[in-house]
């Protein structure tokens, strides 16, 4: 009896071995990793101080410790909102932060894209060149202006001061006549007299502006829609994605949730983790006056204007960006889930 009172034990023991190697194992500070596989999450953004958040997220660690130990994050930086869009239709990428034009213009032709969550809301500026005798938004009549790329939230908000102003966009000097190129690239082209204005994201208008290059004549609180107070940084997410990893979408929420609270209660602690993002992303740091400068002209917060990003988006129809848009004219509604967001703020 003793003997098979032992061997009993022993397969009760065994068993239980083997049921507890087959469970799952929860980690991150919301128990958002449940697999024993490993998790990688693809986050995308762009490499402007715009995206403060994103930087202080990871730099701090609030991202790993949110989506926990299992999972291993990838960032890829992108040059603008063009090829972060298009790298998230295409399945490159899994979340991340970006300029809402860019998403509106991929969601129109794709459908498969979701915005979760605002992250920035205004950082850029009109900056004019010296010598070009543009003092105010009337005299960009017949000048060459550059914005970061074709379509752009940059475009479109330059679009939209132009329209305040009576002046339209033109391919001659009839008008205004806008030119795509890099910041970096303005700089140069400013310098050489060959661009007499920009709408830029910060720290460039106050770069160009600190070197003696131009001046900024609309600053970041006045620039449209709302004055300033419009969606420039978001986070969005594939169908997919948000679909197979809800949780996970979630905790990355919440790290950006973390990251601005940090950057709102320790701003000359933040200077540094910015610089050292934009280090890693671009071979080059930044002077810790210029990420000041830039981030007093920020407005953090989490929430999304629709009413602004319709108005953005009805621009970008006008302006050929948008293509099909039947009678009863652009419909967004499936473009947003803010369900997350909605049960963050309800500190669900």
């Amino acid at each position: 009896m003793f003997r098979k009172a032992a061997y009993s034990s022993l397969m009760i023991v065994l068993i239980l071995t083997l049921l507890s190697g087959c469970g799952t194992s929860g980690s991150g500070s919301n128990g958002s990793s449940k697999s024993v596989d490993p998790i990688t999450v693809r986050i995308g953004l762009l490499k402007n101080v715009t995206h403060a958040p994103a930087f202080v997220a990871i730099k701090k660690g609030y991202l790993q410790d949110r989506l926990g130990a299992n999972v291993k994050i990838e960032v890829q930086g992108f040059n603008n909102g063009s090829d972060f869009s298009t790298a998230m239709a295409t399945g490159q990428i899994d979340i991340g932060y970006v300029g809402p034009s860019p998403i509106i213009n991929q969601y129109v032709r794709s459908k498969n894209i979701k915005i979760l969550s605002g992250a920035n809301n205004g950082g850029a500026v009109l900056v004019t060149r010296k010598g070009s005798g543009v003092t105010s938004v009337k005299d960009l009549s017949g000048k060459l202006v550059a914005i970061p790329t074709k379509g752009s939230t940059n475009e479109i908000s330059l679009r939209l001061l132009l329209q305040e102003q009576g002046l339209k966009v033109s391919t001659d000097k009839s008008g205004v006549q806008l030119i795509a190129m890099a910041p970096a690239d303005t700089l140069t082209a400013m310098k050489q007299g060959q661009v007499d204005a920009a709408l830029l994201p910060e720290p460039w208008g106050t770069l160009i502006a600190n070197e003696g290059i131009g001046n900024i004549a609309v600053d970041w609180d006045q620039i449209p829609p709302n004055k300033g107070n419009y969606p420039l940084t978001i986070i969005v997410t594939s169908d997919d994605f948000l679909k197979d990893h809800r949780n996970l979408a979630k905790s990355v929420l919440l790290a950006n949730e973390d990251a601005i609270k940090f950057i709102k209660e320790s701003p000359s602690d933040t200077y540094s983790l910015v610089s050292d993002e934009l280090k890693e992303l671009t071979g080059k740091g930044l002077d810790a006056e210029l990420i000041k400068a830039t981030l007093s002209h920020l407005n953090l917060t989490m929430n999304i204007d629709q009413d602004s990003l319709k108005l953005m988006a009805q621009v970008a129809v006008d302006a050929g960006y948008i293509k099909g848009v039947g009678a009863d004219g652009l419909d967004l509604a499936g473009l947003y889930d803010l369900s997350l967001l909605k049960e963050i703020q309800e500190g669900k």
